[in-house]
């Protein structure tokens, strides 16, 4: 047999929800606030109620003490149950509702009493004070209780003490308007607590609803799964409040925008500088899988609103994509131009086996001279107009490509460049890009023409490249370098509308530029100047790094 599980024990503590904790917290300080309020006015009612009742008793006692007719009778009378004093003092206190009326003379010997049977005696108390003739306020017992007492010297006509007046207010009724008053007290405290209970119970629903109705152990454990999850993830998280200001800043986030904890606080604009980036993520720019480049880096950005009026915008690291999507662009050139080559060699094959077999062979050696003079002739008016190596090759393979695309590639007269770049690479980046794009705008126009040029002004490299094409409308000649802007479907592999927008970055930086206008007889003219962008003439200087920047404008704007 299994052993019996041992019982559970019964733990008492605070609920673990936050909406059960804040209620019974808020409930907790209503009811104190109530007990307390409850108290305080308790306390200083009792002694008002003790207050009232003595200055009551001295105001009877100071008002009997005026009357001359009961000095005349203290004077001339004996102490008697039947006396005029004795008749006066009942009257008096009858009509007042006092509990005693004393009347005595210097030796302290009662005059009145409401027991007829202690007339003639001492009193209990010490009357010294009010014979003294001070008036006396009081709570004290004597022979019939307790009670609150005022004393004042009773004077003749001269203004001598003949004797003094007591008179007493029985406590038992002091402590009943005490009592008389807890219940009505205790109601008010009560509706107090009750309006208290419900003003808790409706702020402990409002944090009920904005905590969705999680312990306080869960709410601590969310926060440091967040922190955790937010600087762990190898994607950049920016959150921002409903004011538009940065309230958050993952490490990710921080390396890819390269800004720091500073930022925390500042508005997108100011921390990053106006441009793209800040756009998307003050959301100026909506969508989804927006491109943006941040310095050397191409990001992918999605924004998010939350409840609160705020967002939070993700940003993906897409460079080294980008790179692989270059790759394969230059991949898919080269088999192009392989296949517009081996489609080209195979009908030139097939007419020269005819000549051949027809027995032409004069014919044949003819035809297979031009072919190779063909070829010599192109890649020959290439490299005399363009000395370096790596825009010449380009140039060659893009004029393969364009002739299987039905485009005709041509070399403009005025083309004269160096071999003195200082940086072949970047241009030939933006050559093959802009190509790229000419050769897509002019394919399937009539007469399709690709013309490009390249000429040295001093150090300067001018690039034009012009086309068939429809040409671009002038109120989109800027928009078109704008990141993530194009008017093609992009490919599976990545997406559009950051070539252009590297373009003129790579220019800029130079201190050059890249336009747009129109082609004389139509389509496009896309310009790029390159300030110093060939060294003075000597040896050849080091081939530089292509950047990610160069990396991701290979990627075409189509």
């Amino acid at each position: 047999m299994s052993p019996t599980p041992p019982a559970r024990r019964l733990r008492l503590g605070l609920p673990r929800r936050v909406f059960s904790q804040v209620l019974l917290m808020l409930v907790a300080i209503a009811a104190g606030v109530a007990v307390l309020a409850t108290g305080l006015f308790l306390a200083p009612l009792s002694n008002q109620l003790d207050d009232q009742a003595m200055r009551r008793a001295l105001a009877i006692a100071q008002t009997t003490a005026q009357q001359p007719q009961i000095v005349e009778d203290l004077q001339s009378t004996r102490p008697s149950p039947n006396g005029p004093v004795q008749q006066e003092a009942e009257r008096i206190r009858k009509a007042t509702k006092a509990e005693y009326v004393v009347i005595m003379d210097r030796r302290g010997v009662r005059w009145s009493h409401t027991d007829p049977g202690r007339i003639g005696g001492h009193v209990s108390t010490d009357p010294g004070q009010a014979l003294a003739g001070r008036e006396v306020m009081e709570i004290d017992s004597g022979t019939l209780g307790r009670s609150a007492r005022g004393k004042v010297p009773l004077r003749d006509s001269g203004g001598d003490i003949v004797g003094a007046v007591s008179v007493g207010i029985a406590y038992d009724s002091v402590r009943a308007r005490l009592l008389h008053a807890i219940p009505g007290l205790l109601a008010y405290a009560g509706g107090a607590l009750a309006v208290g209970a419900l003003a808790a119970w409706l702020i402990s629903r409002r944090v009920q609803r904005q905590t969705r109705d999680l312990a306080f152990s869960d709410i601590a454990a969310l926060l440091a799964e967040r922190e955790a999850m937010l600087h762990g993830i190898r994607e950049g998280v920016v959150a921002l409040d409903r004011t538009g200001r940065v309230r958050l800043l993952n490490d990710e986030a921080q390396r890819l925008l390269s800004i720091g904890d500073e930022a925390v606080g500042r508005s997108p604009d100011e921390a990053l500088g106006s441009g793209r980036t800040a756009d998307v993520l003050a959301g100026r720019v909506t969508g989804t899988d927006l491109l943006t480049v941040r310095g050397q880096r191409v990001l992918v950005a999605n924004r998010m609103p939350t409840d609160d009026g705020g967002a939070v915008a993700t940003l993906r690291d897409r460079t080294e994509l980008e790179q692989l999507g270059r790759e394969l662009d230059s991949t898919r050139g080269l088999i192009d131009a392989l296949r517009a080559q081996d489609h080209e060699h195979a009908n030139r094959m097939h007419t020269l086996l005819g000549l051949l077999e027809l027995d032409m062979y004069d014919d044949a050696v003819e035809f297979v001279g031009e072919v190779v003079g063909d070829h010599r002739a192109t890649a020959e008016q290439v490299t005399e107009k363009i000395q370096d190596p790596l825009l010449a090759a380009l140039l060659v393979g893009k004029a393969t490509v364009a002739a299987e695309r039905g485009v005709a590639l041509r070399i403009s007269d005025r083309t004269r460049l160096p071999d003195r770049l200082v940086d072949p690479q970047g241009l030939v980046t933006i050559a093959g890009n802009l190509v790229d794009n000419a050769l897509d705008a002019a394919t399937g126009t009539t007469h399709a023409r690709v013309e490009v040029e390249l000429r040295a002004e001093a150090r300067t490299a001018v690039l034009v490249v012009r086309d068939t094409g429809p040409g671009i409308p002038v109120e989109q000649r800027e928009l078109i370098f704008t990141d993530g802007w194009s008017t093609k479907e992009p490919p599976a592999h990545r997406k559009r509308g950051i070539g252009l927008s590297l373009v003129r970055r790579l220019a800029e930086r130079q201190g050059g530029s890249a336009t747009v206008g129109e082609a004389h007889g139509g389509g496009a003219e896309f310009t790029v100047v390159l300030p110093e962008a060939l060294a003075e003439p000597g040896p050849v200087p080091a081939l530089t790094a292509p950047s990610a920047e160069r990396i991701a404008a290979e990627e075409g704007s189509r």
